[in-house]
């Protein structure tokens, strides 16, 4: 988990269709720092959730359209959603026995009864969120690359999902680009390390907060770039290859250049694109290929421009 995500409000999404309610669990969170998101109806709740992907969810067990227990089976089926977080139940009517043992096969992590206590279930609220950040800090540090601090392979593809159904619901535009890097400074195995450390360290500076950087390759880079268009990854690989080419590591404390070439593929409205993003790095790369290191005029390449060609 990273310092911004520990500072984030926990986001509860509340499920249920009797505004009192509503409003009462609002008045208990609200002023304890949640921030809460509304959902009326079972199917609202199942597409807000992944949507949202809230800390926590309290779900009204009887719902109109989909009882409370089929709407966290559903959710648990979701590999976009996931079962570390936090589902809550909560029912207007006698919460027996064999209502909790049903809401705990569906998914619950608990069961409550009307009216709830409320400084009991802050206290479990707190150590649930808790449990699902760590869960989150362990799975994103798994989705790391060691040398690099950047995301590998596979956090790259999963943040650029991620990013790219934002991208869709908002109508925004995306970029993709990819880079190589190249030194003759990093004669072994040590000053080499210690290069990819400086470029993972370099690229987190040069990009944005809501750019996802993660490492292709041994020496190959990708960004995905959320509300971006062609222009706008231009000037980004610009920026991002001028603080590239600064960087400079070698085994005998030489000064040696970095090269860098670079390749990218951006669509103006993700709603109507027709490539996912795994087709956008594809594509990147394929633009890549195709540049000079440092040429002038040949260091970076569009795929639009290639595919032309």
């Amino acid at each position: 988990m990273t310092e911004a995500e520990g500072r984030r409000a926990p986001l509860v999404l509340i499920a249920n269709d009797q505004e009192w309610s509503v409003r009462s669990l609002e008045s208990i969170l609200g002023p304890n720092g949640y921030e809460v998101l509304r959902a009326y109806t079972g199917r609202q709740a199942i597409e807000r959730a992944r949507h949202s992907r809230p800390d926590i969810l309290i779900l009204d067990a009887e719902m109109p359209d989909i009882h409370g227990f089929e709407v966290c089976r559903t959710l648990r089926d979701d590999p976009r959603f996931g079962a570390a977080t936090p589902v809550i139940i909560t029912t207007a009517g006698p919460s027996g026995r064999t209502q909790r043992l049903d809401a705990y096969r569906a998914g619950a992590w608990e069961f409550l009864g009307q009216p709830l206590d409320a400084e009991a279930l802050l206290l479990k609220l707190h150590t649930y969120v808790a449990a699902k950040r760590e869960t989150d800090r362990v799975r994103d540090e798994a989705l790391l690359d060691a040398l690099t601090g950047l995301y590998n392979r596979r956090g790259l593809t999963r943040r650029a999902r991620e990013i790219a159904t934002e991208a869709f619901r908002r109508r925004h535009a995306l970029a993709c680009l990819v880079l190589a890097t190249e030194s003759a400074g990093a004669a072994d195995a040590a000053s080499g390390d210690l290069l990819l450390a400086e470029v993972g360290e370099t690229l987190r500076r040069a990009g944005r907060v809501s750019d996802a950087i993660g490492r292709l390759g041994p020496n190959e880079f990708g960004v995905i770039a959320p509300a971006t268009d062609a222009e706008g990854a231009m000037r980004m690989a610009e920026r991002i290859g001028a603080a590239l080419r600064e960087t400079h590591v070698s085994s005998d404390g030489d000064v040696a250049p970095m090269r860098v070439r670079a390749g990218y593929t951006a669509v103006p409205d993700y709603h109507e694109a027709d490539v996912d993003p795994l087709e956008m790095l594809l594509r990147a790369t394929t633009a890549l290929r195709t540049a000079q290191p440092d040429g002038a005029h040949h260091w970076l390449q569009a795929f639009e421009a290639v595919a032309a060609n």
